[in-house]
């Protein structure tokens, strides 16, 4: 995600983080910089999200040989195009399809074994989602990877794959596009506005041409 810094974390929208915890998890990175004895310290908040790999060459050796994608845009790269009048629900419910869709389906598209019929060349793995259905990548998630902390009203969320995928989704989301829902909010308002001054002039054109004979 090199689109992304630690301080984002603490936007509205997002998690929200405060700045204490930015600071410590950035902490628990360690950036490359010249520029210190060893060349190395520790992150701090303004700093890029580092590569888990340290060079093009080890992130291929851990996926068969297949250079991962940079994540901070991969929820805008993936989406879908809807034909009209379709796409202008999205103005309304503030909600983009394609890209949190594809990657959750992608999360949730593993099966191990692979289903009757079904060729999966040695070293990649089935995805039902994944074009070609077979995919470098090993599954990232499984169940009781964490828990979460019970609501106050006693309410759980299940730490099951499904729910990860939800969540991973619409943070993927929301760092490829962390001001979708106030971009659309404005364009609603706008459009609204000019709705209304449409109707205003309307009604100003026809009282003031009113008694004009034509």
């Amino acid at each position: 995600m090199r689109l992304m810094a630690f301080r984002n974390l603490s936007e509205p929208g997002g998690p929200e983080f405060s700045e204490a915890q930015v600071k410590a998890l950035a902490a628990t990175y360690e950036i490359a910089d010249a520029e210190v004895e060893g060349g190395v310290r520790p992150g701090v908040a303004a700093d890029r999200w580092p590569s888990p790999f340290a060079t093009e060459q080890d992130a291929r050796d851990a996926n068969g040989g297949a250079l991962p994608p940079d994540l901070s845009v991969i929820a805008k790269a993936r989406t879908t195009t809807q034909p009209f009048p379709w796409w202008i629900l999205n103005y309304f419910t503030a909600y983009s399809e394609g890209g949190p869709d594809y990657i959750h389906a992608l999360l949730t598209g593993y099966a191990d074994p692979a289903p009757a019929g079904a060729e999966v060349p040695d070293g990649m793995y089935y995805n039902a989602a994944f074009p070609g259905h077979a995919i470098a990548m090993s599954p990232p998630l499984q169940d009781d990877l964490l828990t979460y902390e019970t609501a106050a009203d006693g309410a759980s969320v299940p730490p099951t794959v499904d729910q990860y995928s939800r969540d991973v989704s619409a943070f993927l989301m929301w760092i490829a596009e962390p001001h979708l829902v106030d971009r659309k909010e404005t364009g609603f308002k706008v459009m609204a506005f000019l709705f209304l001054f449409t109707v205003i002039l309307y009604l100003v054109k026809r009282r003031l041409w009113a008694k004009v004979e034509h």
